[in-house]
């Protein structure tokens, strides 16, 4: 015990570079037919001897959302028409970000054994988990299918945008994913106060209210509408839920998330650089 200790308090300087926390990126990402089996493994066996299998995942978010969407537009006065389909496509989104953010810090506790047995990146166990939750976020989207049938939402070609919009926070799952998962690996106390945090973040984030609406009251209400644009997850929202609902998009939200992906990325390359060979002795 005493030698592993040793081992890990040793630096490690092949090891301690930001080309080698890339190549473990790189690396992971090369293994991917381990991670997209594994993560497909990891539904199924979610929802073993289970009916209908899956589609709980789409029931139980299309419930929520209806529920939501009803008693807020109510309480906004806001059409139903209008007011749903902002919910339902925050909740639809919101969910893998809360999912990449709360699991994200159990990731490697939860893959102890596969960590110590299996040589490979410590990346599959981040794509492993991301492509889980892109797997949710795909059943969900047939509930915004549903929608634009049942509202007749005129969407253009904007809807396209949606797509890189997607990919680009896949992209960011990424970086959550590992950062959260090697400091709540090493701090404990992290993981819990995620979750904490996580609850906290959905009521300040427009998912059950819209800045539109603040800002058409006028006065300090419309001023208080600014300080949503101090939450990143706005921006995270918007670039994908504007063009799926068929509302305009003002482009500096692509500059704020496209400037947030570069810091992100860099900051969880300088973790990994420090802390990444250390990752199997804290588990």
């Amino acid at each position: 015990m005493t030698s592993q200790r040793d081992e890990a308090d040793t630096p490690r300087s092949d090891s301690q570079t930001m080309s080698a926390a890339f190549r473990d990126l790189i690396r992971g990402a090369g293994q991917h037919e381990l991670w997209l089996q594994l993560g497909w493994q990891d539904i199924k066996q979610r929802y073993r001897r289970s009916t209908l299998g899956p589609l709980w995942i789409t029931i139980a978010t299309g419930v929520m959302a209806l529920a939501l969407g009803l008693l807020y537009s109510m309480l906004f006065q806001l059409p139903l028409a209008d007011f749903l389909p902002h919910v339902t496509v925050g909740l639809i989104i919101w969910g893998f970000i809360a999912g990449c953010i709360k699991d994200g810090a159990n990731v490697f506790i939860e893959n102890e054994g596969l960590i110590k047995q299996l040589p490979s990146a410590l990346s599959v166990h981040v794509y492993r988990l991301v492509w889980r939750q892109a797997l949710f976020l795909a059943h969900n989207l047939v509930i915004w299918v549903a929608l634009l049938a049942v509202f007749r939402i005129n969407v253009g070609w904007e809807v396209l945008l949606a797509i890189p919009a997607m990919l680009l926070i896949v992209v960011n799952g990424v970086w959550v994913t590992m950062l959260f998962g090697i400091i709540a690996t090493r701090f404990r106390d992290v993981a819990p106060l995620l979750e904490s945090l996580v609850q906290l973040l959905f009521y300040i984030t427009p998912i059950v209210w819209t800045t539109h609406t603040l800002r058409e009251q006028g006065g300090q209400v419309a001023e208080r509408a600014r300080i949503a644009e101090i939450n990143p997850l706005y921006h995270y929202l918007e670039i994908v839920r504007a063009p799926m609902i068929g509302q305009d998009l003002a482009a500096y939200h692509w500059g704020i998330v496209a400037v947030i992906t570069v810091v992100g990325l860099f900051a969880t390359a300088a973790i990994m650089r420090q802390w990444r060979f250390r990752v199997s002795y804290w588990v």
